[in-house]
């Protein structure tokens, strides 16, 4: 990876990294053969002729990015067919790829091919029947259609039950007929729709004579498979620029009276007979939540890696940046020595460990619930929603919030496109909306923490992520042990939910309706949701640190426990307001948390390059002129530069046109 010349800052760091970054790296990859896999696939995408921008994308227009992402994402595909095993499970290859970011190399704003794989299969394989899956998934593996999955309307989102398509049954032709009836039933956002997919899963309204039977999955040509032109009855296009996925063609549909065959209704979890019959099965409207949370598991990875690739950005250029003095006469330090820089980017780096390996364990989570659903097990499927909607909430929440963090801290640099960090803002914020908006996901936590609370106080088992919420036991003085501050975090929670359910009943004894109490109280249920998610979060990241970290070289092992111990004092200061209400913590213990926290920054400092340098992020993947491995940052900001259009030639024709005559009075 590195270059011949590497900046002498970054050598120096490097060269003071007390562990081996490619044990760290093996070990994220979870084994050495799948590093040595991961890197064979990148070289040979990499290696395909013509996959990467000669010109930067930043200065193609809108039209021309979007051609220019299919020719890319075509190429792509290609190159990845040969790697895709047939021998392994759906649910290992995915697992598999959470650490595969060459796509990212490929396409920075994200693929138009994106909800193929991503949902349109998704969705088939969790909702249609053998007999469905083994025509459609053929026909979609093979790539002979593309797929998209279109839920989300221009008036509802989150809340599917407002979907306004329809799909009427008519039984004298066996056939359903879509329509939009109003402006706001039209489908918008999903990924591909646009210009892309010529097929789509479609959730819509199910009416049999006049009945409503809820919103079912449907699977819907839209364009024609030789001519792509839209089929009879057909409104689709494109929804415009966005502030990130501006290559993923988002795009917008509404149906005329469009009639489909009655087998294109998904019909593993409901069917429709011949004559009109509704069948349900008993755990159907549990089983549709099935693709919503395979993909909220998939954002606490997206979200993660987004971060790890700007951290590795930021902390590499805050290495070779220097700036200001802190002593007269000596030569300007590396910004990444000040104590402000540490403060604002080593917390980055533990919060990507926190999300890897919370991510990990919520993936074997859902693995396991599914196939407990498959022998129609339902025990654990409410536990795995809820703990799916609170961990998606607070990834993409802290992650933005980071990557925004490592674009400040790089400066007026960190603004120029060509640093790549507007760009991974653009993606990660996106984040925190779709496949459930966040305040809203955070409500529906609450409503499983205040069904556990009623439980608990009926004595009644509670799920394991909310067991704590049944601890009776008083607070004892401030016992700062990562076990004594998850102790903590569980007392916040638990006193953020028992004043939460109190403000309820109260409401409700004051005489509004269960729905007004509720909406009242939402300020106080979504904090309490948010505590409840941050217990979950400090209590994998120990877990699994403990669990995973045994067989590593000490070197290793005492850094990530650093990055482990960081990371917990980093929120019990953030979250000092509520400690000091709900537990013991004191104005003492809180000057000994702050010295304590300072003193891990001084510790984790040598080793914050390396630390980045083990997500083994290439040049390509980066796509920055600041991070990438040689530490040329000034070099790589002016080349960019130099690719400008308007540096093509020395005056620009706006000259003549309009500023000559304007700067001589003639306009």
């Amino acid at each position: 990876m590195a270059s011949t010349k590497v900046n002498t800052d970054l050598q120096n760091e490097r060269d003071k990294c007390t562990f081996n970054v490619e044990e760290l790296t093996n070990f994220l990859d979870e084994g050495s053969h799948n590093t040595k896999s991961r890197r064979e696939l990148e070289k040979k995408v990499l290696s395909v002729k013509g996959i990467r921008d000669e010109i930067p994308e930043d200065y193609l227009s809108h039209k021309e990015k979007y051609e220019n992402a299919v020719r890319k994402s075509v190429l792509l595909y290609k190159a990845l067919k040969d790697y895709n095993r047939n021998d392994i499970s759906l649910e290992e290859k995915i697992r598999g790829n959470l650490r595969n970011v060459i796509a990212s190399a490929i396409l920075k704003d994200n693929s138009p091919f994106m909800l193929h794989g991503a949902m349109f299969m998704i969705a088939i394989t969790g909702q249609a029947t053998d007999e469905q899956k083994k025509y459609w998934l053929k026909r979609a593996e093979n790539m002979e259609i593309m797929g998209t999955y279109a839920q989300t309307e221009l008036g509802h989102g989150t809340f599917l039950r407002g979907l306004e398509t329809q799909a009427t049954y008519d039984a004298n032709t066996e056939e359903f007929i879509l329509h939009s009836p109003t402006l706001s039933s039209y489908k918008w956002w999903p990924g591909g729709l646009a210009h892309t997919a010529n097929y789509c899963v479609v959730m819509a309204q199910l009416y049999i004579k006049d009945k409503n039977y809820g919103i079912q999955p449907f699977i819907v040509q839209i364009r024609d498979e030789e001519t792509h032109m839209p089929l009879p009855g057909i409104h689709v296009g494109e929804i415009g620029p966005k502030l990130g996925f501006n290559t993923v063609n988002n795009g917008f549909l509404g149906f005329n009276h469009v009639r489909i065959p009655r087998d294109s209704m998904l019909m593993k979890n409901a069917q429709v007979l011949k004559d009109g019959t509704f069948k349900a099965s008993t755990t159907n409207s549990k089983l549709v939540y099935g693709t919503m949370v395979y993909v909220r598991v998939t954002i606490v990875n997206s979200a993660s890696t987004y971060l790890a690739r700007a951290v590795t950005i930021a902390i590499r250029y805050a290495a070779i940046r220097r700036q200001s003095q802190l002593k007269n006469g000596e030569p300007e330090p590396q910004i990444l020595d000040y104590v402000t820089q540490q403060h604002k980017l080593i917390i980055a780096i533990a919060t990507t460990h926190a999300y890897h390996f919370t991510v990990r364990w919520l993936w074997d989570l859902y693995v396991k619930v599914n196939k407990e659903l498959g022998r129609g097990q339902l025990d654990n499927l409410p536990e795995l929603h809820s703990l799916a909607c609170a961990l998606k909430v607070v990834s993409s929440t802290d992650c933005t919030a980071l990557i925004e963090k490592c674009r400040l801290a790089c400066g007026g640099h960190g603004y120029m496109l060509s640093s790549c960090l507007p760009s991974l803002y653009g993606v990660s914020t996106a984040t925190c909306t779709y496949e459930g908006e966040n305040t809203v996901l955070l409500l529906q936590v609450a409503r499983s923490l205040v069904k556990a609370w009623g439980q608990a106080l009926k004595g009644q088992p509670l799920s394991p992520s909310m067991a704590y919420l049944a601890d009776k036991s008083p607070s004892t003085t401030w016992d700062g042990t990562l076990d004594g501050i998850i102790k903590s975090f569980q007392k916040v929670g638990k006193g953020k939910l028992s004043a939460s359910v109190s403000s309820l009943e109260q409401y409700r004894a004051s005489g509004l309706s269960p729905e007004d109490a509720w909406n009242k109280a939402s300020i106080q249920l979504t904090a309490a949701a948010e505590a409840h998610a941050r217990v979950i979060v400090l209590t994998v990241y120990k877990t699994e640190v403990e669990r995973k970290t045994a067989a590593l070289s000490p070197p290793l092992r005492a850094v990530l426990h650093q990055l482990l111990e960081l990371y917990f004092v980093f929120w019990t200061l953030e979250k000092m307001g509520d400690l000091l209400l709900y537990t013991n913590l004191s104005e003492k213990d809180i000057r000994v948390l702050q010295k304590r926290y300072e003193d891990l920054l001084e510790k984790i400092r040598p080793n914050a390059v390396g630390l980045v340098d083990g997500f083994d992020f290439r040049d390509e993947v980066l796509n920055s002129t600041l991070g990438a491995y040689d530490g040329r940052a000034y070099e790589r900001l002016m080349e960019e530069a130099l690719k400008s259009p308007l540096n093509a030639e020395p005056v620009n024709q706006s000259f003549d046109k309009y500023l000559k005559p304007f700067l001589r009075g003639k306009l």
